[in-house]
């Protein structure tokens, strides 16, 4: 890795405590360290750990104080490690909410040191904000030199050999998208207007591409043939073990919250009712057999934990700091209700047939009845 690799992952590291979200390499950087320091094995080349430390990383190590961060398929991990070890890149694809970035961001923090080489894509992305633009000033000063030139995410991660993250790949037009074929096959991107030899930036040892898709946007700008054969597949799904989710939402609304230096803690009672809402309306029937209609708005483990953390402040700053029914249901409510009218009727129907009778023999989901007139405002 190059030194500026290094100094950037150390000055986000030093600033992280200070924004309102760092990245991983600052948010676990003990734990990377930890790892580091634990870590005697083989290292792929350009990685700053070794594969088995990378997966560490990402699923926990207990005896290190490694935190899991990823609730989900560990198979899934060890095949995206082996892909990144390989000249192929990773497209994480998966219904919105179920990590995928998170995955990137935490692969590219563990195997480079900086997860900041990253692409958003958007119907606006072009060519120079994925590989390089210039600095108009000193162009027109002295013409295209290389003190000129304004790296971007690609170039960066080519010349320091560090992961590229490509959110969203697909919301990106297709000839766009198709900058990344020639990179992909012959790691190598050339910059015409320079002349020799900085017209050419080879791929230093540890480069590789970590894209993301959703589902609900396959079609929008498809990928064409040749770009997907540069990419291994992997699917990220919706956790159905309820427990891993409960202890995703204990644990994330717990940091989310410490962060924000609110002492107010979601109980388990109102964890697993949370949990149970959003199970019944993404599976379309509960677990006692009451079929229900699925709203079409996300109902991912990410918006659950978003419900969890926003109905924690919900009851610290206008309630009692207990956290309750009647709160998780508001937020409930923000969430479902978006874009699509039809989803309206749908939670009504849900607290009609599956929220009045479990009120009856519980006061938790009572708060949460209360709260039906709210969907008739």
């Amino acid at each position: 890795m190059s030194g500026r690799v290094s100094g950037r992952t150390d000055s986000v590291t030093d600033a992280g405590a200070g924004v309102l979200r760092a990245p991983a390499e600052a948010t676990y950087a003990d734990e990377l360290a930890a790892l580091a320091a634990a870590d005697a094995g083989n290292r792929p080349g350009g990685w700053r750990l070794t594969p088995r430390a990378v997966r560490a990383f990402v699923v926990g190590d207990p005896d290190l104080g490694v935190t899991r961060k990823f609730y989900g398929d560990d198979a899934l991990v060890d095949r995206c490690v082996v892909t990144l070890m390989s000249n192929r890149g990773l497209l994480l694809v998966g219904e919105p909410g179920t990590a995928k970035s998170m995955l990137s961001e935490l692969f590219a923090a563990a195997i480079s040191g900086d997860s900041t080489c990253t692409i958003q894509g958007s119907s606006g992305t072009t060519d120079d904000q994925i590989t390089y633009s210039w600095n108009y000033a000193l162009l027109l000063a002295e013409g295209p030199t290389p003190r000129a030139l304004v790296r971007g995410p690609l170039h960066r991660a080519l010349g320091e050999g560090a992961i590229c993250r490509f959110e969203e790949v697909t919301r990106v037009q297709p000839e766009i998208q198709d900058v990344l074929i020639g990179v992909m096959s012959d790691k190598v991107l050339h910059v015409p207007e320079l002349s020799e030899p900085d017209d050419v930036v080879f791929a230093a040892r540890g480069f590789n591409v970590v894209a993301t898709a959703n589902l609900r946007d396959r079609g929008v700008h498809e990928m064409s043939s040749a770009l997907k054969r540069r990419f291994n597949f992997e699917t990220v799904r919706p956790i159905r073990d309820r427990d891993l989710e409960r202890r995703l939402i204990t644990e994330q609304t717990g940091g989310m919250l410490a962060h924000a230096e609110i002492d107010t803690r979601i109980a388990p009672d109102v964890v697993d009712l949370l949990v149970t809402v959003f199970h019944d309306l993404r599976d379309g029937v509960t677990e006692d057999g009451v079929v229900v209609e699925k709203p079409t708005a996300v109902m991912s483990s990410a918006e659950a934990v978003s419900v969890g953390y926003a109905a924690a402040l919900d009851a610290h700053y206008f309630g009692d700091g207990h956290v309750g029914g009647q709160h998780v249901a508001r937020q409930l409510i923000g969430t479902v209700l978006k874009d699509n009218a039809d989803d309206g009727t749908k939670l009504r129907h849900y607290y009609d047939v599956v929220v009045k009778p479990r009120a009856k023999r519980d006061k938790l989901w009572k708060a949460v009845l209360q709260t039906r007139p709210e969907l008739d405002r």
